[in-house]
């Protein structure tokens, strides 16, 4: 990268933070907590200043906070909470010595400060938002409550910019100012989680309960000290700690949901115990589990129109879905704290998500498309699809700071493991018929219309089983420290940080496949090719009729009597075997110092990464698999450097620039390929592992004004600009591909920019006559523009424009709430603009196949029995929004999913 022009002011702030080190006569410290006076809960986020030395830092998750090296003498201690009133005492610090103070928070014209409920839900996030050096965007544990979220990717969607991508209605991917999940990072506790997709970095957070967590932090631009693989944020996932709460805490819950689709009654229970033994040592058990049955409707093209002179329609599926997923999530975190210049901790998870899925299809294929209205012959495939998957997600971390005379020592070690397994399962048992005079209606939710005889199981004939087996584990190991000193530079406060970090991640995936056909040949014949052999009732199904549904079971039979010797795929069960090492060395030097009410933060990371594919390829030309195996090393510098300038205790604002990368998905880097000859015409598909990574320069700016109470109103906007943007292209015909009629990979293209603003606005209205006074809205809205370039051969290099894939222009969210001592409610929406999914074909737009703008509105509300007890009613997807995709235009489907509303009940107690 070239950054030479960039990096003058970086240089200087280091090598300010770096002169600073100079011993000087620093001789005692000041330790402290800060807790809310009534219910004694500590407060995370206050801002503690000394006055005198113009010192400031933040409260941390406990509520600590600590001053090392303060010259001997009297000083003024401040302290500051939204929500609170400001605090100051007079403190004397002694020469070698440790001065403890506890700071005893109120309310500012308030009974006392809220540090549960959405009052207090809010100020914590935005406590920790407007001490942060970067632009963070916070959701603390107590807000989940205040939402119908079973997982913390539904969660995250109530946050700034982020919205999420959801499979069956249920929310699984992130995305961070609309760019998609791979673009972005996640940690729990500092460790990086990895994936249990086969192929992709991106993860899953449904498989992580929301119970277990006690905030989830996302940062939109990144300082040196944290790890630079993020385009669009970094979540950092913290999970409970004794610490967080003053004693013995007790949170257990119990809950029915009502599935509309189904008319199904699903259980989740929750319970979570943490407690403080002499001061030292903390115990948190927290568990989770959830067992849903639901299902959803669907029919889709596929984008299979033909835009000519009129549009016709080429192909149509319906599918009817059955699911049953079960959530078990089951933390126990350890905080030990032998004197008060140590701590250590130890987080584990362990989280098991069991997806069983039973998918009845009817697929019709015309002989030539036809216009809606419009009769035609068709090829019909009735199928069935049934398996069970299981992704587990295991986390270990063990750490610790020690506090020295001169330094903080910060130290870590993690372990973690995500594993996908699916054992033999029906991945397509295939009935095919032919039938005249069948239309459809409607282009948007396509209805297909046909003759009696369709809908007859005894018309369809088996024609292909396929089972598959497959298996993915993604494990990262990592170990790192951090080495921190503070101290001033005349009389500016400053501090300086560097620090190491080694990763090794490794990525296998295994699958098998076995194909039955030719039954015949394998004395299958007469009535045990009929689909009557197979059928059961009548499909649920809400969009059209489907006809009678598969059953495994009689699948099952027939598969079991058969020799699977004789129906191995040996391609498609060596192809797709691979296996990825990743190793990662990083280190960093950063520095900031404070010029009155400015802050200025720079530094810079270095990371190396070695990278070894091991594949193997099959060239039916040659009928014969070959060993595909890679080697390489590359290395990114990443300056970067932040300003904060507060105007006021309570007006912040902030400008960075750095750069960051985005290393290509193990799906673009499988070194498998497959090379088939067909009628002298030679194709080839294939991953790529000399993939360069995503490089991308971050400019941002944003003001943030905090108001009385719990409130704050924020604008932004950013830039990047991005090189090595990846993207699947055919490379048939050119250069060494010249020979092929197709070469279908991952390739790097041309820069890629995007562009946006960010709004925010919270506020309580506390300062509202008595009755009103409970009234809390939140909302935040982002729009964003972004623009790439893809290029194809046809008569040499062509080229056009697209957004980013996955990148929505508008993502909005609102919420508006009322609660006092004996109710609250909240009424939430969360909107996101249509975004581009897929590029069907390079050199027409008209078959870009792009989701549709999605709004889902929910609603929570509560009863406080006792102060104790709680009963909550939680209404998620209030108005029915379907899932919708379309080709080119908007009323040309490619994919319609409907799943109904869920009603859940249920009744919690917490210890107070």
């Amino acid at each position: 990268m070239k950054t030479s022009r960039s990096l003058s002011p970086i240089y200087m702030a280091l090598a300010a933070a770096s002169l600073a080190v100079v011993p000087q006569a620093w001789s005692g410290h000041i330790q402290g907590i800060i807790k809310d006076e009534k219910s004694q809960q500590p407060l995370q986020g206050a801002l503690i200043s000394i006055e005198e030395l113009n010192l400031q830092l933040q409260s941390n998750r406990d509520g600590r906070f600590f001053f090392p090296e303060i010259e001997a003498g009297e000083y003024t201690l401040v302290a500051h909470y939204l929500g609170g009133s400001t605090y100051k005492e007079r403190v004397a610090v002694a020469t070698d010595g440790v001065t403890h103070t506890q700071i005893q928070l109120s309310g500012d014209g308030l009974e006392h400060i809220q540090v549960v409920g959405q009052h207090g839900a809010l100020s914590n996030s935005l406590n920790r938002q407007r001490a942060s050096d970067n632009l963070v965007s916070i959701l603390s544990a107590d807000a989940l409550g205040n939402f119908p979220d079973t997982n913390i990717s539904e969660a995250l969607q109530r946050v700034p910019g982020l919205s999420i991508e959801r499979d069956q209605g249920e929310g699984r991917f992130i995305r961070v100012r609309g760019l998609a999940p791979d673009y972005n990072a996640v940690s729990m506790n500092g460790a990086r989680l990895p994936s249990p997709e086969s192929d992709r970095r991106a993860v899953a957070l449904d498989v992580l309960p929301a119970d277990l967590l006690q905030s989830v932090e996302v940062s939109k631009t990144l300082t040196p000290d944290m790890d630079a693989d993020s385009l669009g944020g970094s979540i950092e996932v913290k999970s409970l700690s004794a610490f967080d709460r003053d004693d013995t805490h007790i949170n257990i819950s119990a809950e029915a949901s009502h599935d509309e689709l189904t008319q199904n009654i699903n259980p989740k229970l929750a319970a979570s115990y943490s407690d403080i033994f002499n001061d030292v040592f903390g115990v948190t058990v927290a568990a989770s589990w959830y067992n849903r049955d639901f299902g959803s409707d669907n029919v889709e093209t596929g984008g299979d129109w033909a835009f000519d002179d009129t549009s016709l329609l080429e192909v149509a599926e319906q599918r009817d879905y059955e699911i049953n997923r079960e959530r078990l999530g089951i933390g126990v975190n350890f905080d030990f704290r032998p004197n008060e210049n140590n701590d250590l901790y130890l987080r584990t998870l362990y989280s098991a998500f069991v997806d069983n899925e039973t998918r009845n299809g009817n697929e019709v294929s015309w002989d030539e498309g036809v216009s809606e209205g419009v009769t035609g012959t068709v090829e019909a495939t009735r199928s069935l699809k049934s398996r069970e998957e299981t992704q587990k997600i295991g986390s270990l971390v063990f750490g610790g700071q020690s506090r020295l005379d001169k330094w903080t020592v910060d130290y870590q070690a993690s372990w973690s493991r995500a594993t996908a397994d699916k054992p033999r399962n029906i991945a397509g048992a295939e009935f095919e018929s032919e039938f005249d005079d069948v239309l459809f209606e409607n282009s948007q939710i396509p209805k297909l219309i046909a003759p009696d005889r369709f809908y007859n199981a005894s018309e369809y004939e088996l024609k292909e089983i396929e089972i598959a087996e497959s298996s993915a584990e993604d494990t990262i190991a990592s170990v790192q420290f951090d080495l921190t000193k503070n101290g001033l530079i005349t009389d500016m406060p400053f501090a300086v940080k560097f620090g190491a970090k080694y990763t090794a991640r490794t990525k296998e995936n295994s699958e098998n496949i076995w194909i039955y056909e030719d039954f015949e040949d394998q004395g299958v014949n007469g009535e045990q090719l009929l689909m009557t052999a197979y059928s059961g009732a009548e499909s649920d199904y809400n969009l059209g009729r489907l006809g009678p549904s598969i059953m495994a079971a009689p699948v099952w039979n027939l598969v079991n009597s058969l020799n699977p010797d004789n129906a191995v795929d040996e391609i498609e069960s060596t192809i797709n075997d691979f296996t990825i090492d990743e190793d990662i060395t990083a280190a960093y030097l950063m520095g900031h110092v404070d010029i009155d009410k400015l802050r200025i933060l720079a530094g810079v990371r270095f990371e190396h990464t070695s990278l070894q594919t091991f594949g193997t390829g099959f060239n039916e030309e040659e009928d014969d698999f070959i060993a595909n195996n890679t080697e390489r090393d590359y290395e990114h510098w990443l300056p970067s450097i932040h300003a904060n300038y507060k105007f006021s205790e309570n007006t912040v604002f902030r400008a960075s620039w750095g750069n960051s990368i985005v290393r290509p998905t193990f799906s673009q880097l499988a070194p498998g390929f497959l090379i088939e000859v067909d009628d002298d015409e030679i194709e080839a598909s294939f991953g790529n592992p000399d993939l360069k990574a995503l490089e991308s320069t971050n400019w941002d700016l944003s003001i943030e004004h905090y108001m009385g109470g719990v409130g704050v109103i924020s604008a932004g906007a950013f830039y990047k600009e991005i090189k090595h943007f990846i993207y699947e292209t055919d490379l048939g015909g050119y250069d060494k591909y010249a020979n092929f009629d197709t070469a279908q990979t991952f390739i790097n293209g041309d820069d890629a920019d995007i562009t946006g603003v960010e709004l925010a606005y919270v506020q309580d209205f506390v300062f509202l006559p008595e009755a009103w006074r409970g009234l809390i809205f939140t909302g935040n809205v982002t729009w964003s523009d972004s623009n790439a370039q893809i290029a194809w051969l046809d008569d040499g290099v062509q080229s056009r424009n697209i957004p980013l894939p996955s990148q929505s222009d508008i993502t909005a969210n609102a919420s508006l709430g009322y609660e006092n001592a004996y109710v609250s409610f909240n009424l939430s929406a969360a909107y996101k603009s249509e975004y581009l999914i897929e590029v069907n074909e390079l050199d027409d737009a008209n078959f870009d196949i792009y989701q549709d703008a999605h709004t889902q509105w929910d609603f929570v509300a509560k009863g406080y029995l006792t102060n104790t007890v709680t009963i909550y009613l939680k209404g998620i997807n209030l108005t029915d929004e379907p899932l919708y995709a379309y080709t080119g235009r908007s009323n040309y489907n490619a994919q319609y999913e409907e799943y109904g509303r869920t009603i859940q009940l249920g009744i919690q107690f917490i210890n107070m």
